[in-house]
């Protein structure tokens, strides 16, 4: 009996969480007219669904452009993340060298500065390089992150050193350690931070908001918040805009989930 409550317990507490984006997918398949009147009258299900609002979003906006700013943004911060991140990671967790104590507690301390804090003095930074309305100011800001940092290093750490010290002897020199025996063993927090960076990085809005004027380079946040203001206001499709964005995101979490829990249950990280 205890299991079945608890069993039941744990249904209803996933079904609220997932009650707004099921509400969000149904709806985008609704006609614009009955997406919100179903919350008054108690009509929830419609009688004719179809992929009329997808169609509709594809043709008021440029939406696939949207989506390409999107993914070529967040991909190249992802990838260029690992390696820069996973990099510091292992030489503060494996290296010995003058200063790396104090260093690693210097970006530790980066971890508690709100992006907010120091937003407007990289505006004017990137405002004088001129890199304003591009992808490389979405980009080159976001690749060095020290939470990614700070995952590595607590995975880094845990693992044997015994490993490192029979490649030594049979002459394999850091860089070989590092690409031959460490990564291969480090799925777990690869599979963590490129969850959590893409999560990240998908939904920032200030930042594109404050250096982005043309949709050239607009990324999906930013676009969907100006959707929403389109005459006429069609629900409908601001409900298929917001799924074939969060798309994405469920896809990438679905593919790396189980290196991402065992990734998060080794370093230890809540939340």
């Amino acid at each position: 009996m205890r299991k079945i409550l608890l069993t039941l317990f744990l249904a209803a507490t996933a079904l609220l969480y997932a009650a707004p984006i099921l509400f969000m997918v149904y709806s985008s398949f609704k006609p614009d007219n009955e997406v919100l009147v179903g919350l008054t009258s108690g009509r929830f299900f419609a009688a004719d669904l179809s992929w009329q609002n997808y169609a509709d979003v594809f043709h008021r906006v440029s939406f696939g452009r949207y989506l390409f700013n999107s993914l070529f943004i967040t991909l190249s911060v992802v990838l260029l993340g690992l390696v820069v991140n996973s990099l510091a990671g292992y030489a503060f967790a494996r290296l010995h060298w003058f200063g790396h104590k104090a260093l690693f507690g210097l970006v530790l301390a980066l971890m508690i500065i709100p992006f907010e804090a120091i937003a407007v003095p990289m505006f004017y930074q990137m405002s004088y390089l001129g890199w304003r309305d591009s992808y490389l100011v979405q980009i080159l800001p976001f690749v060095a992150n020290a939470f990614s940092i700070y995952l590595f290093y607590t995975f880094f750490i845990g693992l044997p050193r015994e490993f490192e010290e029979a490649a030594r002897v049979d002459g394999a020199g850091t860089f070989r350690i590092f690409t031959s025996l460490i990564l291969p063993n480090s799925k777990p927090a690869f599979a963590s931070v490129t969850i959590l960076t893409f999560l990240m990085q998908w939904g920032t809005f200030l930042w594109p908001l404050m250096v982005t004027s043309g949709e050239r380079v607009r990324p999906l946040p930013v676009a969907v918040a100006q959707f929403q203001t389109l005459p006429p206001l069609q629900w409908g499709d601001i409900m298929a805009f917001g799924v074939m964005m969060v798309a994405p995101v469920m896809v990438i979490f679905l593919l790396f989930q189980r290196w991402f829990v065992a990734g998060i249950a080794a370093t230890g990280t809540k939340g």
